[in-house]
């Protein structure tokens, strides 16, 4: 089973991701609401697909990104697909998102449409 990690502070956010992807067959969800948390639940589960906000406590989305592509090389089969999560007018951070290693972009708020028709396009990818 594909597992998904959901990151965000927000546990709304995090709420609208999982109850979203909740009826997409194969997956496994699993939510963290920081940086730090999300790096333990990803070694436990090695996600296929990571939903990660970039405006985080304790540690922002582009480090736990940064950190994520660092271990993922040590683990096999550990290439995740990470979707940053970010506030409506927020590009200045994409550059710097993209060098820490994220794939996909999603910009807050968005429709559970968006969401299903994103992991959508991803499925060939599945």
């Amino acid at each position: 089973m594909r597992s998904v990690l959901i990151v965000d502070d927000d546990p709304f956010i995090r709420k609208l991701v999982a109850t979203t992807l909740e009826d997409v067959s194969g997956f496994e969800l699993h939510e963290a609401e920081n940086g730090i948390h999300a790096l333990e639940v990803a070694r436990d589960v090695s996600p296929a697909l990571v939903f990660l906000d970039i405006d985080m406590p304790h540690l922002d989305g582009i480090e736990a990104c940064r950190r994520l592509r660092d271990e993922e090389t040590d683990r096999a089969g550990g290439d995740a697909t990470i979707v940053m999560l970010t506030a409506a007018g927020a590009s200045e951070h994409e550059e710097e998102a993209r060098a820490a290693g994220a794939d996909l972009f999603l910009t807050k708020p968005f429709s559970p449409l968006d969401l299903l028709r994103l992991v959508d396009e991803l499925g060939s990818r599945y």
